[in-house]
């Protein structure tokens, strides 16, 4: 039986976009036919119990490395050989390109016959530093098939691979569990507990950090409510940029109309989307573009919901948008730009109802986990 290891840094109970990625993906698999090599989430006990009572959950094998954060050492790549050959896996699927790509040559030696390495964002970033993109050209030439979200990356990532191994990449973004991720998702009790039932609600969901543009939201707060005076922020997410945000806000004057909710479990997100009116997050292109965006599957997410959205320039993120039909990508540093669209999404509900039943059935059409999943098996 053909047989699949799944070798990975980023992994559940850790909490982000890839883990969720990777999870997703490997639930479509046949549970039978994959051995997941992860590392440990974080030390320390509630950190193990956490790790041990989700790997128990998981209709898979799930071994955890020692470490929190796994690399292609000497001692991760031939515990990886190892599980290769104890459990007969043929083929290789490597959560993140780089660097874990870089144990391509020895997996192969050790039997695999089908290496697929993934890319996210970072990958793109790597591309324009002359030693990680040297990195980047042995991981083509090591492996069988490098993944991309989108032509953003694709372009950026191909650059620094040989023709060959640029010729052999496959596209396969995350996708979204429109199940999950519908209208009916409880919006409703997430507006009254908040106290916003009658208030229009511009809502961001995202990691707090600078390149997602909760600022850029925050300036663009007096403009928004000059022309709609009970509009609220609804900012859902943790991250060490909210201090600076908190800030922001009440230096800018608009800190009664901000709600900050703090870090919301994953199974209440949906709930989350649906309070809001209008989806935005304007993201930008950071650390002359180092720091950028990959896809931005939030904004897929949200229109799953059914909202429109209003999304930064930053990377591949237009990819998940069509501007003009389930929301618009503006200047991710630009307020202006994003106060003017969220005030016409706000004062247009027939707008709006378009555009979001537009997104929904976009995400109905390309974008399901299930269909995203036959990319991967037909990959491995």
């Amino acid at each position: 039986m053909h047989k699949t290891l799944i070798v990975t840094n980023d992994f559940p109970p850790r909490p982000g976009g890839i883990q969720a990625f990777l999870h997703n993906m490997a639930l479509r698999l046949d549970p039978e036919r994959i051995v997941v090599y992860a590392s440990t989430w974080k030390r320390g006990r509630e950190g193990a119990e956490a790790t041990a009572l989700f790997d128990a959950e998981q209709p898979f094998q799930v071994v955890r490395d020692r470490t929190t954060m796994l690399l292609p050492t000497p001692r991760v790549t031939a515990r990886a050989a190892g599980l290769l050959r104890e459990h007969g896996c043929e083929s290789v699927w490597f959560g993140a390109a780089a660097p874990l790509g870089l144990m391509g040559p020895a997996l192969r030696r050790a039997g695999a016959k089908r290496l697929v390495a993934t890319t996210h964002g970072h990958e793109a970033g790597w591309a324009q530093l002359p030693g990680a993109r040297h990195l980047l050209r042995r991981i083509g030439e090591g492996t069988d098939t490098i993944t991309y979200l989108g032509e953003y990356t694709r372009s950026r990532i191909a650059a620094a691979l040989t023709p060959g191994a640029a010729g052999r990449m496959a596209q396969m973004p995350p996708g979204v569990d429109e199940k999950t991720f519908h209208p009916g998702s409880g919006g409703d009790a997430v507006r009254e507990r908040l106290g916003l039932t009658d208030r229009p609600v511009v809502v961001c969901v995202s990691r707090l950090v600078p390149r997602k543009g909760q600022d850029t939201l925050i300036k663009a707060m007096p403009a928004i409510l000059s022309r709609v005076p009970d509009a609220v922020l609804l900012i859902v997410g943790g991250g060490p940029y909210e201090n600076d945000l908190r800030r922001l806000a009440a230096e800018t004057g608009v800190a009664g109309s901000v709600r900050f909710t703090g870090a919301v479990p994953w199974e209440e997100l949906p709930a989350h989307y649906g309070a809001g009116d209008v989806f935005a997050m304007p993201c930008r292109t950071r650390r002359g573009g180092l720091d950028v965006e990959g896809l931005g599957i939030v904004y897929l997410e949200a229109s799953a919901t059914g909202l429109p959205v209003v999304a930064g320039d930053s990377g591949g993120a237009p990819d998940a948008v069509l501007d003009g039909e389930t929301g618009w990508v503006v200047r991710g540093s630009s307020s202006a730009e994003s106060a003017d669209r969220i005030v016409t999404l706000l004062e247009d509900p027939e707008l709006r109802r378009r555009m979001g039943e537009r997104g929904r059935a976009w995400v109905e059409e390309k974008w399901r986990w299930d269909l995203l999943a036959e990319t991967l098996k037909t990959l491995l």
